[in-house]
């Protein structure tokens, strides 16, 4: 079993976001803990009325609502019982005992897992400290719970599958073959979670490979006005489709202002080796053989990099970025340095193929004058320039003519040719 934390500020957002579930029917609400009523016979408002009551005994605590999600084995197949007792026990060992909660089971994954959504806000007014809870007491009370019901126990492989899954399994949002809001949310919550990047151009680069896009709205647009930002599904060649979804209607809420202050700090994230592993790789591509962008977008790749170019209306390339997602960080060309710019890319690669065809040509030379050799005829200067009239003409040489397949010469080669003797006159004697 695998226990993830995440607090939040907003007890309405957590809320509403698996009960959005249970409306599409990828979820179900099991249970309601230390309610007054069954979870079945009470609305949205009234759920959230209950956890609202404790954390408006607190106005100084910001963070007040805690959302965790418990991740089974895939060959495990708990019960709508043994999910109750195992949420009841776990969040009694974590300190949450006699807090209002609220258990749902999702059906959206490949493996079994619940959420539970509460508030660390106590009847008494004072707040249950968080800090490091994720990684300290919820990790020894999901050791103790698998120990105790038999559960397969999460190494730290299995740990960073589960918390990375989405990386893994994100599969790319198609217009019209899945829900759209949902294909984004699995896509945003994967891609600004693990990947660094320090601008907006550079998170729609890696947005892009799965279809999405981040758009702040055309120049004088009401969206624009407003620092607005809206996601967008994009087709097979790059046109926005669909209904644009509010960045606000997220659960995470990945607005403008918010990706803002993730830009700087992602900024820090990325180190120097990130960069020359790239750079390295670019180097290594090119001087394999790597002709041109397709080439080389093909060779990164394999290096586990995807190469994003960016082109104006008219097709012109300006600008190239660099997607890393083993290391998850996304640079700019001009980032990594004037050679890995776009300009400097593209010189490169044609420098890479006018060596490749000067060294192509050299081999086939050196070729023919083996062969040349190899026959005992004179290997150099098979074609000779001649001048007449001003003019360059090239005439060929003794090896070209001699291989030539034309028809042969009447004349024979004057060293073979035999010497017409001369019959002497005989003078007769006069009579």
């Amino acid at each position: 079993m695998v226990a993830v934390m995440h607090s939040s500020s907003s007890l309405r957002n957590c809320l509403n976001y698996n009960e959005q579930k249970v409306k599409t029917g990828h979820a179900k609400c099991l249970e309601a803990g230390y309610y007054p009523m069954d979870a079945a016979d009470m609305s949205v408002y009234q759920k959230l009325a209950r956890l609202e009551k404790l954390t408006e005994l607190n106005q100084r605590t910001r963070v007040n609502s805690v959302h965790f999600s418990l991740n089974f084995h895939p060959s495990e197949n708990p019960s709508e019982e043994l999910l109750k007792e195992i949420s009841a026990v776990f969040l009694e060992k974590i300190g949450f005992a006699g807090q209002p909660y609220l258990l749902y089971q999702h059906f959206d994954a490949g493996h079994p897992h619940i959420h539970l959504v509460t508030t660390n806000i106590k009847p008494d007014g004072k707040a249950i400290n968080l800090n490091n809870m994720g990684r300290n007491q919820a990790q020894v009370a999901r050791k103790e719970i698998e120990i105790a019901y038999g559960l397969i126990q999460a190494d730290k492989q299995q740990e960073r599958e589960v918390n990375h899954l989405k990386p893994v399994n994100v599969q790319r949002a198609l217009y019209g073959k899945m829900e759209t809001k949902r294909a984004i949310a699995g896509v945003l919550n994967t891609v600004i979670k693990n990947y660094k990047f320090s601008s907006l151009p550079q998170l729609n680069a890696v947005l892009g490979l799965y279809h999405i896009t981040a758009d702040t709205g055309s120049e004088g647009s009401r969206i624009r006005a407003h620092d607005g930002l809206v996601y967008r599904v994009l087709d097979e060649r790059g046109n926005k489709v669909g209904v644009p979804i509010k960045a606000s209607d997220f659960f995470d809420r990945p607005t403008l202002k918010k990706l803002q202050e993730k830009f700087v700090q992602k900024e820090t994230e990325k180190s120097p080796e990130h960069r020359s592993r790239i750079k390295t790789a670019v180097d290594l591509a090119l001087l394999r053989g790597g002709t041109d962008l397709p080439g080389l977008a093909e060779a990164l790749k394999k290096s586990g990099i995807d190469l994003v170019i960016r082109q104006n209306a008219d097709g012109l390339i300006y600008g190239i970025t660099y997607v890393d997602h083993v290391k998850k960080t996304v640079f700019n060309g001009s980032e990594l340095g004037k050679d890995y710019s776009a300009k400097a890319v593209l010189e490169r690669c044609a420098k890479t193929a006018a060596d490749e065809g000067k060294k192509q040509n050299g081999e086939a030379e050196k070729l023919g004058q083996g062969r040349a050799v190899k026959h005992g005829w004179q290997s150099v200067n098979t074609a000779q320039n001649f001048t007449s009239e001003g003019k360059n003409i090239m005439v060929p040489g003794v090896v070209e003519t001699l291989l030539e397949p034309g028809e042969q010469p009447d004349v024979m080669d004057w060293q073979l040719k035999r010497k017409k003797r001369k019959k002497k006159r005989q003078y007769l004697p006069p009579v």
